[in-house]
């Protein structure tokens, strides 16, 4: 492939207005009527596969993006019916047998989960991720397998489901898991299973993914979190590798419904968040009064306030879903997520109010 160095001051400049009318045209003659934001977004992911090939890119690079792209978008194409269901990923080892008590654990749990009203996302394969499938009905769950050349399909209860997603990368794959997760259930398990883990409190303690609850699951005498939390997290936090509140971001269970319940509890009044410019947004489904806001202030607002302190407000004109939910806003120092996390089970603790 011949490409011009980048750096070439005689190389052609590639802008959104050489590709913006191309676009409009493909709109027009697929009948699609996109937003106008939709329309520019469009034109910069072109724009990006253009400049790919101008930077040099080699042919290996191209492929890449291709598949990860096309993935992607299938992906979306499968969760995006089911937007206003919430749903919980649960993790755990492929190698669990069913006689293992884990097993029958994972599947009390995905059944009480699904009860309580949500879908279930497995990694699509045996152990843990069956167990996973097999306590709520199919319907009520999806699959986000990953092809390797040593391990058999899907299993048998999302097997040839149209909610089976099939990825060639992990990292699409794991995109995917937490993009559309309000909750994450870990049982015990390998490498894999560590590595879903640790990308969710990742995410979680560096505010790259909206605050979710962690639950780590595993039968009653069984030693796996214990182990894991002396052996690993207490280590990081003793040399202040992490901070002390971040081992708030998960919790350890051995009874399926006080897992169950931890979850529910995480949306008792919280319902989500977004940033509009610099303010954080907190939706809840009821109000805060006046002594409650200044319980906020009391207990939060030198740890999570850039300037000024919680209000209690309605919709910005930038959110277009859930207006018509009471909301607080803040300036939020984006930093202390794990005391971020504290509010919300602060304001989950209160005792509900109805809003007008």
């Amino acid at each position: 492939m011949n490409a011009q160095n980048p750096s070439d001051p005689q190389r052609p400049k590639l802008d959104l207005s050489h590709i913006e009318a191309a676009v409009d045209r493909f709109f027009e003659s697929s009948g699609v009527q996109p937003s106008s934001e939709a329309r520019e977004l469009v034109a910069e992911i072109m724009l990006s596969g253009l400049k790919l090939v101008s930077d040099g890119a080699d042919l290996g690079q191209l492929k890449l993006v291709r598949s990860a792209l096309k993935e992607m978008r299938h992906a979306y194409r499968i969760f995006n019916p089911y937007r206003g269901t919430r749903k919980i990923s649960i993790f755990g080892s492929a190698r669990t047998p069913v006689t293992d008590p884990d097993y029958e654990l994972a599947r009390v749990f995905s059944r009480l989960i699904a009860e309580s009203g949500m879908m279930v996302i497995t990694g699509a394969g045996d152990g843990i991720m069956k167990a996973g499938h097999e306590g709520p009905e199919v319907d009520k769950c999806f699959g986000l397998r990953i092809r390797l050349p040593f391990e058999a399909g899907a299993n048998s209860v999302i097997d040839g489901d149209p909610k089976l997603v099939n990825f060639r990368y992990f990292f699409t794959r794991k995109l995917m898991f937490m993009a559309h997760s309000d909750a994450v259930a870990v049982f015990p398990g390998g490498f894999g299973t560590q590595d879903e883990l640790f990308e969710a409190l990742t995410l979680i303690q560096t505010g790259k993914s909206h605050l979710i609850p962690i639950v780590l699951i595993e039968h009653d005498g069984g030693d796996y979190w214990k182990s894991w939390e002396e052996g690993c997290v207490l280590p990081l936090a003793r040399r202040r590798l992490i901070s002390p509140e971040d081992r708030a971001l998960y919790t350890i269970h051995t009874d399926p419904v006080a897992a169950v319940a931890e979850v529910a509890n995480f949306y008792r009044r919280f319902h989500s968040m977004r940033f509009v410019g610099k303010e954080l947004v907190i939706r809840l489904l009821t109000s805060v009064d006046d002594a409650e806001l200044a319980r906020l202030e009391r207990d939060f607002k030198s740890d999570l306030c850039v300037e000024g302190t919680f209000r209690a407000v309605g919709a910005f004109d930038e959110e277009e879903e859930h207006r018509s939910l009471p909301r607080i806003a803040f300036r939020f120092n984006r930093r202390a997520w794990s005391r971020l996390r504290a509010m919300i089970d602060t304001i989950n603790g209160m005792p509900p109010r109805a809003h007008a």
